[in-house]
């Protein structure tokens, strides 16, 4: 299989993130693995053929993560192209480029759809990936997997949504790794006039009912075609637990990874997600579940590899490469 693996920049890339234990997986099983940056693309009007400057993703048997990333930046780029690529995963985040470089926010998608127009198997479908990068597209799903919420750029519908519901959570829309997520504590919260300004900086808020998980903090699932990713019978799940008095459990704001146990309430929800999901071509999202809600999905890149390899000791991106295969390349 030859496949690629498209990133904000490859020279930003890091050795821990799970785009690396997905490259290594595939290139440890004898697949032609490349790396692309979305600023490496480019379509011939001679030939009308896509290309890319690439970096091969070659794997040695002493290979650790580190070593295994440094060689692919050290590599010249090289001219493949994309036509003849089997597979794509768009491993991109569009919500880190959105500030700094927003003319390459959309086009993982763009170049994705037109790849995928073309052949070659694109994953997360960029058709549906648009979509579901927005927090709004958890609200597609039945209303008995998440929490009451809004969408809205209206303060005074913040307002009166918190009047009316009371413990609530405000964030944006577009948004990733905690950033202006706030707690509001109920009707009369003295901050709530600051909170909504910062966060109807970033564009639209979303306002969630709070699902209170106690001092359990929430739960990382990650969910391959619809069912839960696993590998040698253990689940790519865990929690997230915060620390001091943060509130948010996110790895990148402090939060600490404990192991998780799979229960009835999860399975529910898995079961509730599964059609549309598979409808969706989501092949690969994180959900973030607290009790017996979802109250986020994460569809564009998600992470967290490392905590269930290292919780498990386990290496479930080869558990994913093994599935993009059979998509990739179905048997004749």
């Amino acid at each position: 299989m030859k496949l690629a693996f498209l990133v904000n920049d490859v020279d930003t890339e890091v050795d821990e993130y799970a785009t690396t234990r997905l490259a290594r997986a595939a290139a440890r099983s004898g697949h032609e693995a490349w790396y692309v940056g979305v600023g490496d693309l480019e379509l011939g009007s001679h030939d009308g053929l896509f290309a890319a400057r690439a970096r091969p993703a070659t794997w040695k048997r002493r290979d650790d993560l580190a070593s295994f990333m440094e060689r692919i930046k050290a590599c010249e780029a090289e001219r493949i192209v994309m036509d003849e690529l089997d597979a794509l995963v768009l491993r991109n985040e569009s919500i880190d480029d959105l500030q700094a470089r927003p003319w390459a926010s959309p086009m993982g998608v763009v170049f994705g759809q037109m790849l995928a127009a073309r052949g070659v198997t694109v994953v997360n479908d960029p058709n549906t990936l648009h979509r579901a990068t927005s927090k709004l597209y958890l609200e597609e799903f039945p209303e008995t997997v998440r929490p009451r919420s809004l969408v809205t750029r209206s303060p005074e519908a913040i307002q009166q949504f918190v009047d009316e519901v009371g413990h609530c959570v405000v964030k944006p829309l577009y948004g990733a790794k905690g950033r202006n997520v706030f707690m509001i504590d109920g009707p009369g919260e003295t901050n709530l006039a600051q909170m909504t300004e910062a966060v109807l900086q970033d564009g639209y808020a979303i306002v969630q009912e709070f699902i209170d998980a106690t001092d359990d903090g929430d739960a990382r699932i990650f969910l391959l075609e619809g069912r839960i990713l696993e590998r040698d019978g253990r689940p790519a799940a865990f929690r997230r637990v915060p620390t001091g008095n943060d509130p948010r459990a996110n790895i990148s704001t402090g939060g600490q990874s404990v192991p998780l146990e799979i229960g009835a309430p999860v399975l529910g929800i898995v079961e509730a997600m599964h059609d549309k999901l598979i409808a969706d071509g989501m092949f690969l999202v994180g959900i973030d579940v607290i009790g017996s809600h979802v109250v986020e999905i994460n569809a564009e890149s998600p992470g967290g590899f490392q905590s269930v390899e290292r919780l498990y000791g386990i290496d479930v991106a080869e558990t994913v490469i093994e599935a993009l295969e059979r998509r990739a390349m179905p048997p004749s």
